[in-house]
């Protein structure tokens, strides 16, 4: 029987306190492993969290911990020196870069400052030949704008995807993959499910970006990687497509976009 990989979520201790996920990173991986969850990628967005992030895969158990460095375009006048360091430095369950990105809708630090971070991250991820995770929220048209100008990574993903199928569509125009998350569930996200299910099955993946944004019927609750089925069961049901199959593409898809070991 095949598992569900949850491509993206964010398991560190500032996080799990913010949104009080119950017990520990222990507990929440222990839920993942009997809710059929056995491989997850933990995201970094910002040297800190990237270094517990690269912490965090030292942890055995039944669930793979890999994880990325990044900087999240809300801390994008930070300093990416210290994160291109850490992403020089090869750690072995290393497997991409991100999230890094625009974010027009909180605008937290300046344009051109997000705009300079992430063009930095993409050249990051060409110099080390990692997987990029790309944050992008009302920023696709600046987005393709860096992307036209830096080339896109052979291995890209728009993670948690909150786009329109036209936007959807130049995405993977571009040869990048699309990560749905728990928001695809929301009652008014129509748009979002049409976007769902133009993206072909062998470029789909399924997160949780938990603690944050849980699939109904958990709204409004902690998210944690268990929940990544929820997604993928969904998606399932809007796409007309069976569950397994939905999971096992969307783990290989995942498998391949990381270069996760077999």
């Amino acid at each position: 029987m095949s598992s569900w990989t949850d491509a993206h979520c964010h398991l560190q201790d500032r996080y799990l306190g913010e949104r009080e996920i119950a017990g520990s990173v222990h507990d929440a991986l222990a839920r993942a492993a009997a809710a059929n969850v056995r491989r997850v990628v933990v995201i970094g967005t910002d040297a800190a969290s990237s270094r517990e992030a690269l912490a965090l895969t030292d942890l055995s158990g039944e669930v793979d911990i890999f994880a990325t460095v990044g900087l999240h375009p809300h801390d994008a006048t930070s300093d990416v020196d210290a994160l291109v360091e850490l992403a020089r430095a090869g750690h072995p369950r290393l497997v991409g870069i991100g999230e890094c990105g625009l974010d027009y809708y909180y605008e937290h630090s300046p344009r051109v400052a997000q705009r300079r971070a992430l063009a930095r991250q993409v050249q990051l991820a060409h110099e080390l030949d990692l997987a990029l995770v790309i944050h992008c929220r009302e920023a696709f048209d600046d987005l393709f704008e860096v992307f036209d100008a830096e080339g896109v990574p052979a291995r890209t993903v728009i993670h948690c995807f909150t786009g329109t199928p036209r936007e959807a569509t130049r995405c993977l125009e571009r040869g990048c993959d699309i990560s749905l998350s728990g928001v695809v569930t929301f009652k008014n996200a129509e748009s979002l499910r049409e976007a769902a299910c133009l993206v072909p099955l062998d470029r789909l993946h399924v997160e949780t970006d938990s603690p944050f944004l849980a699939p109904v019927p958990h709204r409004g609750q902690a998210n944690e990687p268990a929940l990544v089925s929820v997604v993928g069961e969904y998606l399932a049901a809007l796409r007309g497509e069976d569950v397994a199959r939905v999971r096992e593409e969307t783990s290989k898809n995942s498998a391949r976009l990381f270069r996760l070991p077999a």
